[in-house]
């Protein structure tokens, strides 16, 4: 007597299922004559009770010579994709509905033993619940996280798409070059180049080789994440011991500038050191060591923060979203407010001295051009002199005034960064009425219809203090503290890692 299973063959069974009728899934009805055998009627027991299954009730057919049952089942349960084929409720895939099977007949209902193998829900008419979160998203809201949302960074994955807008840039040769191009893009073009130069020139005079305290403490130093005009950053790997991995740093070689004496040199590091070294902030890099290397250059050790800098992420992203750059622009206010309370200012605030971590934390870093406006035991803060930073970012007074308050300088600084995060551009060149954009900047003020670029931020609370951070009057520009205090700071949300600096 023939036994029914109540779980049909597996696909990847190595032989074929035997070709018996009675032994096939009951959605397939075999009608080849078997004269050696005799037709009965299977009986199986239901709880406790026995039950006979209809019997085929179809005309034997002797089945076509091309498409035997055995090479029908060969198909069914072969990996070849190239007959369309469907899954039954158990998971194992049969010939389309829409292909008829030579020999079989009409299909039948369900019968009370087809009942005994419950069939599964398809997967295709269930819904997914909503994912987590994607590691390819840059920003992600998810309301049930601290500050709603959550900030996935790869540096190595924007490098890679900066690299290919950058091939694609180059390879424009013939086309004649933007006048008063405003575009981020414009000026990473340029910060690429000059990179890119400085690069030939070091490998020209050979790589760094660290003293043996460096490597000891901190690892050897490999690839290089950045260059300025005095000095390249690089990484340095440390393998832990006990084979738990490795931890990364961020080493920052100074190299004496052009007719700079050994005095100046020794005073310019030990005073940004000192700067950077007393500083402890979520939303300030942490500054380890300084030591020299074999070619008698400064090192400076820092935490890595692998989610690269501001500027590369403004222009891959072209702009960025809103609630994206509020909380950003807060965590920047905070690590200006902090600066600001222990009576240091930064003076050169922009996007590629804003380093991030992948999980969002702002960093701001850099303070060779750092400067203390009041020392512990002053109430008063001295006023700065002097021009310093990049253009684009320069506050007004910088070019009308002897002296300024170093503190409304990096205000105005941090109020032209987040136009840039917002629209993906410079507001102008020069902050100065020379300048045709700074001029209707200038105007626009006056007027009831206001400055375009800021007007189109749309909310009231964030023009209002927008306006204010940009007072070409760096008396009644507001200060950090009163931006945080405002309205639209105290709605602004931070995310987890903004608020730890992790």
């Amino acid at each position: 007597m023939p036994q029914f299973r109540s779980n049909p063959p597996s696909a990847a069974s190595s032989k074929p299922p035997s070709l018996k009728a009675d032994s096939k899934p009951p959605s397939i009805k075999s009608e080849t004559s078997q004269p050696e055998r005799t037709k009965t009627i299977p009986i199986i027991k239901q709880n406790g009770n026995s039950v006979e299954t209809p019997p085929n009730g179809a005309s034997e057919l002797k089945p076509p010579e091309k498409a035997t049952v055995k090479e029908r089942f060969t198909r069914m349960f072969s990996k070849d994709t190239s007959n369309p084929s469907s899954r039954n409720a158990s998971g194992v895939s049969t010939p389309a509905r829409s292909t008829p099977v030579p020999g079989a007949s009409t299909p039948r209902r369900p019968s009370q033993v087809d009942k005994l193998v419950p069939e599964k829900p398809s997967t295709a008419s269930t819904p997914k619940p909503p994912a987590k979160a994607s590691q390819t998203q840059r920003f992600v809201v998810n309301p049930d996280l601290v500050g709603g949302h959550e900030h996935y960074l790869k540096n190595s994955r924007r490098q890679e798409k900066l690299s290919a807008l950058w091939r694609t840039l180059i390879g424009k040769k013939d086309e004649p070059e933007v006048e008063h191009d405003l575009s981020l893009v414009s000026s990473w073009m340029v910060t690429y180049k000059d990179r890119e130069a400085a690069a030939a020139q070091t490998e020209k005079k050979g790589g760094p080789s660290g003293i043996p305290t460096l490597v000891e403490k901190y690892g050897k130093c490999h690839e290089v994440i950045g260059r300025g005009a005095f000095g390249v950053v690089r990484i340095s790997h440390k393998k832990l011991e006990n084979g738990g991995g490795e931890k990364l740093f961020a080493v920052k070689e100074f190299r004496r500038r052009p007719g700079e004496s050994e005095r100046r040199y020794n005073k310019r590091l030990t005073s940004e050191f000192c700067i950077s070294s007393s500083l402890r902030h979520p939303n300030v890099i942490h500054t380890l060591d300084l030591l020299k290397d074999a070619k008698g250059d400064y090192c400076e050790v820092m935490e890595f923060c692998a989610g690269g800098d501001l500027h590369s992420l403004v222009v891959s992203a072209v702009k960025l979203e809103t609630q994206e750059a509020d909380c950003l622009f807060k965590q920047l206010m905070r690590g200006v407010n902090y600066l600001h309370e222990m009576g240091v200012a930064h003076r050169d605030l922009k996007p590629e001295n804003l380093l991030l971590t992948t999980h969002g934390s702002l960093k701001i870093t850099d303070f060779g051009n750092g400067e203390c406006f009041r020392m512990a035991w002053e109430t008063e803060p001295h006023m700065a002199s002097g021009l310093c930073g990049s253009a684009p970012y320069i506050a007004p007074e910088e070019y009308t005034e002897k002296e300024f308050d170093p503190r409304a300088v990096d205000v105005w600084a941090c109020g032209v960064i987040y136009m840039a995060m917002r629209t993906g551009r410079h507001l102008w060149h020069v902050a100065k009425r020379e300048d045709d954009f700074y001029s209707r900047y200038l105007d626009g003020r006056r007027e009831e219809e206001g400055y375009q670029p800021i007007e189109s931020l749309h909310r009231a609370r964030c023009r209002n203090v927008i306006y204010s951070i940009l007072d070409p009057n760096p008396k009644r520009r507001l200060a950090a503290s009163q931006v945080l205090k405002s309205e639209w700071g105290r709605e602004i949300k931070l995310c987890k890692a903004g608020e730890e600096g992790f």
